[in-house]
């Protein structure tokens, strides 16, 4: 079966957080979820359930959908986890509340590394740690903005009371993977400062071009006993509104912590979020081959109209996810750039400033989208720089 997605979908008044935040005149580049129809697959699974037509609570183990996961995780990455070992979470930014909350005690520091998901730095502070900045390294590679480790720095921001290390594998916002050389000189420093790591790999799925994702936890069986990993069929098959997502955790200790720290705050999986996770890992293949396909041919003539047209902003070429990170700094704008697009071309997107140090007057672009409202959008941005 071959999908379309260059037909538009009609997503305004549907409750969308994406399309029903802003005016009508205004095109969403913003939060990260697909304007795509999901795998037949998966809507197939889903009417099926709903026909049923009973919701009751779901069931606190999901045999099918931990299997299926395990039996995946191997394929993929040749990582071996045990169903005992997944548990699961509405959504991964309660993930990363549940993390900080059950690990440490207040004031402590938890060491992240922007420009990052800002969700992280709130989920620091929620839980009453501390945030401690490492900032990734910044290059000019020819036409593209780069990134990588600052490992020296990195360990120097650590402290006696650092206990913590939140890490976003593929990145965002910039879109990079870390290989096996990054992560193991990551691990040393975990290990040699007796830390605990958080990797959220949701976007683990969404790899544009010949690349491979490693898991941290799968580098050594040290790391694994010290490893959160973060994972979600949402991103990767736009499932997010269902909210269904999971951790792996290999060291039991660890495990009955996050378990702990989840009692009576976070609920369990929604029953379509199950169903459709299930459909996605058994039967979305297809689909994800070929939206990636489309995905990184929108990446490609993003960098080409910029190229062409607005030279003076400065983009990443990710290597995974559907996020792309613009630099706006060379325009000389009145105002910073979420709010000047916003204004002079009904363009929504992330505001850089979000995303920590490093991240202002930038811009986070979501590529998920049909190509003519791409081209509308990229169209909308030239002009109004125009006319500025």
């Amino acid at each position: 079966m071959h999908y379309d997605f260059d037909k538009f979908i009609e997503r305004r008044n549907t409750g969308s957080g994406k399309w029903d935040t802003y005016d009508d005149d205004v095109i969403p580049m913003w939060v990260a979820d697909m304007d795509f129809a999901v795998a037949k697959e998966i809507k197939v699974a889903l009417t099926q359930r709903v026909n049923h037509a009973v919701f009751g609570y779901s069931a606190k183990t999901l045999p099918n959908l931990l299997n299926t996961i395990c039996e995946r995780t191997q394929m993929l990455y040749n990582w071996h986890i045990k169903p005992e070992e997944i548990m699961f979470f509405p959504g991964l930014g309660s993930a990363l509340n549940v993390f900080c909350n059950a690990f440490g005690k207040p004031g402590d520091e938890v060491l992240i590394q922007p420009p990052i998901y800002f969700p992280f730095m709130d989920a620091i502070t929620n839980q009453n740690k501390v945030v401690k900045h490492a900032p990734l390294i910044r290059h000019d590679n020819g036409q593209f903005i780069t990134y990588k480790i600052d490992f020296e720095q990195l360990e120097k921001t650590i402290t006696d009371k650092t206990r913590m290390i939140l890490l976003s594998n593929p990145h965002n916002p910039v879109g990079k993977m870390y290989n096996k050389e990054d992560l193991s000189q990551l691990i040393h420093i975990v290990q040699k400062h007796d830390l605990i790591i958080c990797s959220d790999e949701i976007h683990c799925e969404l790899i544009l071009g010949n690349y491979k994702h490693f898991p941290t936890a799968s580098i050594s069986n040290d790391i694994a006993d010290r490893c959160v990993t973060l994972m979600a069929p949402s991103k990767t098959f736009n499932l997010a509104g269902l909210s269904c997502g999971y951790a792996v955790i290999q060291n039991a200790d660890l495990l009955l912590q996050m378990k702990s720290a989840s009692k009576g705050i976070v609920p369990g999986v929604n029953v379509l979020g199950y169903t459709a996770a299930l459909a996605a890992y058994q039967h979305g293949n297809h689909w994800l081959n070929e939206v990636l396909s489309y995905l990184k041919d929108n990446r490609d003539y993003v960098i080409q109209f910029l190229n062409k047209y607005i030279p003076n902003v400065r983009t990443t070429c990710p290597n995974a996810t559907y996020l792309m990170w613009l630099d706006c700094n060379q325009l000389n704008l009145p105002s910073n750039p979420q709010t000047f697009f916003l204004k002079e071309a009904k363009l929504a997107f992330s505001d850089g400033s979000m995303f920590g140090p490093g991240g202002k007057g930038f811009i986070r672009m979501n590529l998920a989208c049909s190509r003519t409202l791409l081209e509308s959008a990229l169209t909308r941005m030239k002009n109004a720089l125009q006319d500025k």
